[in-house]
């Protein structure tokens, strides 16, 4: 295990930490999976609703490369298949059916056992992504390391230390069946957030040239990957951390991935006439969001968790404007800038040091976070801010300006190949222009994306 200390960034005080406390929801029977969380992936239907299918059957596979596919995350009946715009597929649902399913029946799951546990032409395949862009992992390619990240450092993310206990002969067993294609860097990241973002971690211990490549896992997938070493059993589990200020008992869920989360989301709800289930109605006061409060994904009160998630927020929508706004002392609200007096309050150590939840709730102020913009978007402002919570050896200000006007050649230079959107959010919380940074660093990196694989 290596360990990197930083010392920009930023730990937003945001209420309802999970406690440590699991709840198993493996019995949840509806699951999904959704093409759209992984980039760059163009999915080929391999299933019909009504198929018959079991855990690590491929759904889709990519149209490029037909050695990435998505798995079923159980075994059960295709119950929807479902479409956007232009027949985008959204999501294929399985439901968990009580059927007496053999393996050794079908024959695709019968050519996957017969790989002698190879992760290359496993259904865990697909858990390993691929910098630069962010993709399913290039076979292909040679990468110069593959990082796993041991500390999320995300607002309200699981405690891994915590997730992966009882797991750790996995672990173990996926670090080195990973070694097969590079060495495997476990890293603990010391510092405030985005000190444990993979992004963070590579440009640390070897950041990512024009040409080069970096494998990346998730540290609880490190462990499904193990057990499928060990035992050829695909059974895609985590430990989600559930909270938020809008949750009434925060805590932690263990889960298989692609779940459902309306059972979840029935019990985390403040109100009681809540959740409403129908996806055109989304819960009016709350936001439910799958991944890290700063850069997940919304999703209704009866939709699915992200692919690569590991934590399910809860916050209240911002459609209350308070007196005055900005004119009032704000003792009450986050302020990175100083704007309010509640940025001279401040606690200086860092949240993340502290190893009692209890004293953690003590000393973080109470404040009133929810989605509220607090302002409408303006012209990108010059603040010198970024520097502050952007711990790259990168110019954060002009590479989203060259990002903005498309100049291809500055953003090579300025290092757009080591960073991911995820590696902005900080930038974007404390942007007072209200600019989707997150939005703009990805359309830049898929013009990019596409021009390699042209």
């Amino acid at each position: 295990m290596v360990k990197i200390k930083t010392t920009k960034g930023l730990d937003i005080p945001l209420g309802g930490i999970a406690e440590r406390f699991v709840v198993d929801m493996r019995g949840v029977k509806r699951y999904a999976v959704k093409p759209t969380d992984c980039v760059g992936f163009t999915p080929r239907l391999l299933v019909a609703e009504g198929d018959t299918v079991v855990a690590g059957q491929p759904l889709m596979q990519d149209k490029r490369d037909e050695r990435l596919f998505l798995p079923s995350p159980v075994s059960g009946t295709v119950e929807a298949i479902v479409r956007g715009e232009k027949r985008r597929l959204l999501e294929v649902v399985v439901k968990i059916e009580n059927l007496k399913l053999k393996i050794e029946n079908s024959a695709d799951a019968s050519k996957i056992l017969n790989s002698q546990f190879s992760i290359l032409n496993s259904p865990v395949w697909w858990m390993i992504k691929e910098r630069p862009f962010g993709t399913i992992a290039n076979p292909d390619h040679k990468p110069k390391g593959i990082f796993v990240s041991l500390r999320d450092t995300n607002p309200l993310a699981p405690d891994l230390d915590f997730a992966l206990k009882g797991r750790e002969h996995e672990f173990e067993a996926g670090v080195k069946a990973l070694e097969a294609f590079a060495p495997v860097h476990c890293v603990k990241a010391e510092g405030p957030h985005p000190a444990g973002n993979i992004g963070t971690i590579v440009a640390a211990i070897d950041p990512i040239n024009k040409g080069e490549y970096i494998w990346s896992v998730n540290a609880q997938d490190v462990a499904n990957i193990g057990r499928w070493s060990l035992t050829g059993e695909y059974k895609p589990e985590r430990v989600i951390a559930v909270g938020g200020p809008a949750a009434k008992c925060p805590k932690y869920y263990r889960v298989t991935c692609g779940v459902c989360l309306q059972f979840i989301s029935e019990a985390q709800m403040m109100d009681p006439s809540y959740p409403q289930l129908n996806t055109e109605h989304l819960t009016l006061n709350t936001r439910i969001i799958s991944g890290s409060p700063l850069s997940g994904t919304t999703i209704a009160a009866d939709g699915f968790l992200g692919m690569y998630d590991q934590q399910v927020c809860f916050i209240e929508e911002g459609d209350k404007y308070d007196f005055m706004g900005w004119l009032m002392p704000g003792l009450k609200k986050f302020s990175f800038s100083k704007t309010f007096l509640s940025g001279l309050l401040r606690p200086l150590m860092s949240l993340r040091s502290l190893e009692s939840l209890e004293t953690l709730k003590t000393l973080t102020p109470n404040y009133n976070f929810n989605t509220n913009m607090h302002g409408s978007v303006r012209p990108f402002l010059f603040t010198g801010s970024f520097e502050r919570v952007f711990p790259f050896d990168i110019y954060p200000l002009q590479l989203i300006k060259a990002c903005i006007v498309g100049d291809v050649e500055l953003q090579e230079k300025l290092g757009i190949y080591e960073v991911e959107p995820e590696d902005f959010a900080l930038c974007e919380f404390i942007d007072p222009s209200k600019t989707e940074i997150q939005t703009i660093i990805r359309e830049a990196l898929e013009v990019l994306r596409k021009e390699s694989v042209a």
